[in-house]
């Protein structure tokens, strides 16, 4: 066809949504809005790219407001009127959720996104028996064992709490992992594992202490704000880490992550009580910090979004500091080109498209 059509002008508003809600990728919402300067401000006046950040993450909803980096804000008296004002808050809201939608899928994935140990709803012997021995991937350090372990109960059916802060207030979480405590310095060896696990993630209702400090025990829950509560799985009684796939991706906001141990199957034959032992406890998501951090605003709950940097953090996949030519490489240089796009500095995004699915002249930016 020598003749082509801006299919945008022949549909009408409603099948126009209908179309781009389907876009779950934002490398396609991206695509769509380097179309043409219509269909860009098509996305953006709908804020498709804020509505496919609340599809992956429905916490989201609790957002107050967005900020991007200083560098990016303009002067109020270049604003105007209400109108301007208006436009630039969703121009803004464009950039901070297509950058949070694509950091998602394309910032480093971790394994050890705990940074350190809040609390334990009670503890045998301390320090000995820490909850800090929890962070340890094995079992035995320098020859001695190392695991946490609760105080005995004559009722199996009470439940214990482990409570860490993770490495970044704003993360994703994808799978957690426990590994019970086999007692291997006891008769018959057994294994204090809980019955069932189930996670919860939240923010703090006010600042807490260092993670790198003494973990206390029975820290209230009322501390906490409790913003996603897991489905319960059963443990098996066996010496191993135990995976727990979540069953989607979740958006922790404010970085506390507490382990439930519910119900107890092994009692100590010393004593005739119930025991739950953990050797070890891994937490695998994508921390979306530096580049993003929040502010919680109390009392409501709600929370402000901080772009403080649209430059992805520099961290390869195994942890390391990738070479200076990394992020011009793969989906690093994709979001690399992209943040130019929601710059608005008319890079020309590499798509693989064919030649005969380019844009006439009238259609390109």
């Amino acid at each position: 066809m020598e003749t082509r059509v801006d299919f945008f002008s022949w549909l009408d508003y409603d099948m126009l949504m209908r179309i781009l809600m389907c876009l779950e990728d934002p490398s396609d919402l991206v695509r769509v809005s380097s179309v043409s300067r219509s269909w860009r401000e098509f996305v953006v006046a709908n804020g498709l790219f804020k509505q496919l950040c609340l599809r992956m993450f429905p916490w989201l909803h609790r957002v107050d407001r967005v900020i991007e980096p200083n560098c990016c804000v303009k002067n109020s008296s270049e604003v105007g009127c209400s109108k301007s004002v208006e436009w630039e808050t969703l121009e803004r809201e464009h950039r901070v959720y297509a950058f949070l939608a694509r950091g998602c899928t394309l910032f480093a994935r971790r394994e050890d996104c705990i940074a350190g140990a809040l609390s334990a709803s009670s503890t045998d012997n301390y320090p000995e028996e820490s909850i800090r021995n929890t962070l340890e991937p094995h079992d035995r350090v320098l020859r001695r064992a190392s695991y946490w372990s609760s105080k005995g109960q004559s009722n199996p059916a009470v439940p214990e709490t482990l409570t860490y802060k993770l490495v970044a207030d704003i993360c994703v979480i994808t799978e957690i992992s426990v590994r019970p405590f086999q007692a291997f310095f006891q008769w018959g060896s057994p294994i204090y594992s809980a019955k069932s696990v189930r996670f919860r993630m939240g923010h703090p209702k006010a600042p807490v202490d260092d993670p790198m400090g003494e973990p206390c025990d029975n820290f209230a829950d009322d501390n906490f704000v409790w913003t996603y509560t897991s489905p319960e799985f059963a443990m098996a009684q066996e010496n191993r880490l135990q995976k727990f796939e979540l069953p989607e991706p979740v958006l922790c906001i404010g970085g506390i992550l507490q382990v439930e141990l519910l119900g107890r199957v092994q009692k100590q034959e010393m004593d005739g009580l119930f025991y739950i032992c953990v050797s070890h406890v891994q937490v695998v998501g994508r921390p979306l910090s530096p580049p993003f951090s929040v502010e919680i605003l109390e009392p409501s709950g709600k929370f402000v979004l901080k772009a403080s940097s649209y430059t992805p953090p520099l961290l390869a996949e195994n942890g390391s500091c990738p070479g200076p030519n990394a992020y011009f490489e793969g989906p690093a240089r994709d979001l690399e080109q992209i943040l130019h796009l929601l710059r608005g500095e008319g890079v020309v995004v590499e798509y693989d498209w064919n030649e005969e699915d380019e844009l006439d002249d009238e259609m390109a930016l």
